[in-house]
């Protein structure tokens, strides 16, 4: 049997009586898109920090490729195989796209930076940008500043940082966020193809493309993991439907 690239287990987090993450367990295996949906408040941004390195977890362990992480900052997480997009971007938007994805390669040598310019010069990591560019359609818009960028085409310079790190996982946190309509079917294409490449942990809201997109859901409600499965296991469950209750999400 084929081991999870990504595995979850026991993960629990409190703020005083508040448990925001309750003894979570789930996986992801090579080649899969796993959904982490749940109502507004049920605690996926806390989970996702304790999984990206940003929050520490009072129980549990984070296992990346076979090796435990959990006690990894984000940095070292990032150069053992995990790739992060954000909900709000991280971008600089005074820097041109491909100064972002350069930046984004030196960071996966663990490497620190004094001059920009010296950066831009290194052949190897202009390469490993522009490769990361060309994969997401932007290399047309490397000598542009971020700032100009629309909104769709900032989420997928996210993607092109996070491709920089060659990563074995993917962690992306809501990116349908603000893309409308037509940006949203245009990302679950891009995102549909880009799970060859690795396997996508995705926490999103739009529920159309969750359904396009995942092998499996996992649906998290005050912190704790009600139900997994498929898309058609996750629209049939009636405790998945009540959970959805007075959200304006169509299941």
């Amino acid at each position: 049997m084929t081991d999870p690239l990504l595995h979850i287990e026991g993960l629990s987090k409190s703020f005083g009586a508040l448990k925001a993450t309750d003894d979570v367990t789930l996986s992801l295996m090579p080649g899969e898109i796993h959904a982490l949906i749940g109502p507004n408040g049920a605690g996926k941004s806390t989970l996702i920090k304790q999984v990206a390195g940003a929050l520490a977890p009072d129980a549990g362990t984070v296992w990346l490729n076979g090796r435990d992480v959990t006690g990894l900052p984000s940095a070292a997480r990032a150069r053992a195989g995990l790739g992060r997009t954000f909900q709000i971007s991280s971008l600089a938007m005074e820097y041109t796209v491909l100064q972002n994805a350069v930046l984004g390669a030196l960071g996966a040598r663990g490497s620190v930076w004094r001059f920009l310019g010296n950066v831009m010069r290194d052949k190897a990591l202009r390469g490993t940008a522009e490769r990361a560019l060309a994969r997401v359609g932007l290399m047309e818009q490397a000598l542009v500043r971020t700032s100009e960028l629309s909104h769709g085409q900032r989420r997928l310079l996210e993607v092109a940082v996070a491709l920089t790190l060659e990563p074995d996982v993917f962690l992306m946190d809501e990116p349908m966020a603000g893309l409308g309509a037509d940006g949203s079917r245009r990302m679950t294409g891009f995102l549909d193809d880009l799970r060859s490449r690795a396997p996508i942990l995705l926490v999103e809201h739009d529920m159309d493309a969750v359904f396009a997109l995942a092998d499996r859901i996992s649906v998290l409600v005050y912190g704790k993991i009600i139900a997994t499965g498929t898309a058609d296991e996750i629209r049939a469950n009636p405790e998945v439907r009540s959970a959805y209750l007075g959200e304006e999400i169509v299941i």
